[in-house]
């Protein structure tokens, strides 16, 4: 159970990381390298209505411990369910997609801004 605790906080780590990525680029820019590659396995994963690897890691490791699994994805059983909110209603999924995009839209925008800045000031030296 312990092996499966561990790929539960690694899996909670990587979805704070997709959360933060571009903020977190803000600050260290070669964040990016990273972050943009996981947020487009992520959203594959989800444009393609496939199972996360890192859940089906976690549960086979319950599994083998004895312990019971759940259904669904690791969202929906360890941040959703637990608030009261069914991850198939509409709001909900609404809610999530929400809260994925605005601070990556918010970081890369600020990073998009930043990046203009510095080629206009390359443009027209004062």
């Amino acid at each position: 159970m312990l092996l499966a605790a561990g790929v539960a906080v690694l899996h909670a780590a990587a979805v704070l990381f997709m959360l933060t990525g571009s903020l977190l680029a803000l600050r260290w820019p070669r964040v990016l390298w990273l972050h943009v590659p996981v947020s487009l396995a992520i959203l594959a994963l989800y444009l393609t209505d496939s199972d996360c690897p890192l859940t089906t890691w976690e549960l086979q490791l319950r599994e083998r411990s004895g312990e019971p699994g759940y259904d669904g994805g690791f969202i929906g059983h360890y941040i959703t369910a637990p608030m009261g909110f069914p991850i198939e209603a509409t709001s909900t999924q609404v809610g999530i997609y929400v809260v994925a995009f605005l601070p990556n839209l918010i970081g890369y925008g600020l990073l998009l801004a930043r990046a203009l800045r510095a080629r206009d000031a390359v443009r027209s030296p004062v």
